[in-house]
């Protein structure tokens, strides 16, 4: 069985996330979105909303409006669906989300909660309206109470996009617009309904492919599928066995990552705490020995860094936090190094990230950790 360093693994690992190496340019946001599999959305917009940040990390100061045509534009190349969590997925993986469909069918909680009546109305109202619609336009999604306090028409336009009737393929002001499935994807994507097992294949390949190295936790993790369905995925998907110093665990390389060592300019940047490099937080603590948490449910007086505190990437290390803000044209930070040499990395990141923001000064306090 092949034996990998910690180093090893990890620069396998940031290779694979796309944050070692000469980035690919010409294949843009969509070319990161496809190599990631998947990008978390997050209502939080502090420096950028989170699916800004992940190919702001990978590429630098692309252009916002390429990001939303990435993810929303035309021709269709993506659709939001439950992945990770809440994601944007590559249009041409809506084939391998046919074992989540099957499974939703199953579940009655919801249909309980929205009449017959409401679901046939959805989807007249939807076959009437090729270009979409959002809930608002059918009615409005709330009730008038909490976030989650959904009305009957929120409810049925979720339950029929987790169902595959409806889909997501364009948001307009951060809403979403529903069109009925068949007018969005592609036909031959549409017409594919693989088995459950040549999903969770497809899907554990393509998490090998987006983590390098990873245990099986670290798979089932990262399209949130069960871990008793690993094991015949894993030997489907056709994983390399391997042994990482310091990990304990058994883990899996994807092969393409072993052709050749990782080499290359390591990138400096901050990461959205959402970001697949970092989302598990078990897996970053192993990889890089660096402890993080979102704490922005945390109540403010019990925070340690701060509502979005994003770690700061430097020659392939997590090497710190900040915890940004922008006030006017100044992009306002605290800071925490792990590593007092880490200081011109922060300044370069900081920089950075603000000239993409439109900031024009950066104001920076440097705490202890």
């Amino acid at each position: 069985m092949l034996e990998l360093s910690a180093a090893e693994a990890r620069r396998t690992v940031l290779r694979a996330q796309g944050v070692l190496g000469a980035p690919d340019r010409r294949a843009g946001v969509p070319g990161v979105l496809r190599s990631l599999g998947a990008v978390q959305l997050d209502t939080i917009s502090v420096l950028a909303r989170s699916h800004e940040l992940v190919p702001f990390a990978r590429l630098g100061p692309v252009g916002r409006d390429a990001v939303h045509d990435a993810y929303w534009g035309r021709p269709f190349r993506a659709f939001e669906y439950w992945a990770h969590a809440a994601c944007v997925l590559p249009i041409e993986d809506w084939p391998w989300c046919a074992y989540r469909r099957r499974k939703a069918w199953g579940y009655e909680g919801w249909q309980k909660q929205s009449s017959e009546a409401t679901f046939a109305e959805v989807r007249a109202r939807l076959a009437d309206a090729p270009e979409g619609l959002t809930a608002s336009d059918l009615g409005g999604a709330k009730k008038g109470g909490p976030w989650w306090d959904w009305s009957d028409v929120k409810i049925a336009l979720e339950r029929l996009l987790h169902w595959g009737e409806v889909v997501c393929v364009e948001r307009r002001g951060w809403r979403r617009v529903y069109r009925l499935a068949a007018d969005a994807v592609p036909a031959e994507l549409l017409e594919k309904e693989p088995t459950d097992e040549e999903c969770r294949a497809q899907l554990v390949a393509q998490a090998a492919s987006a983590l390098g190295v990873a245990t099986r936790h670290d798979l089932a993790d990262y399209y949130r599928m069960r871990l008793d369905a690993m094991p015949p995925a894993i030997e489907a998907a056709g994983l390399v066995p391997v042994t990482v110093q310091g990990w304990g665990q058994p883990a899996w390389a994807d092969p393409a990552a072993l052709a050749t060592p990782p080499r290359g300019r390591h990138r400096t940047t901050l990461l959205s705490p959402f970001d697949s490099l970092v989302w598990d937080r078990a897996r970053t603590s192993r990889i890089f020995g660096f402890a993080h948490r979102l704490e922005a449910y945390t109540p403010a007086p019990k925070r340690v860094y701060g509502y979005f505190t994003m770690p700061l990437l430097a020659g392939g290390r997590l090497v710190g936090r900040v915890d940004p803000k922008r006030v006017g044209t100044t992009l306002t930070a605290r800071a925490w190094l792990d590593d007092a040499s880490a200081r011109p990395a922060l300044d370069a990141a900081l920089e950075e990230a603000a000239a993409w923001v439109g900031c024009d000064s950066v104001s920076l306090t440097l705490l202890a950790g």
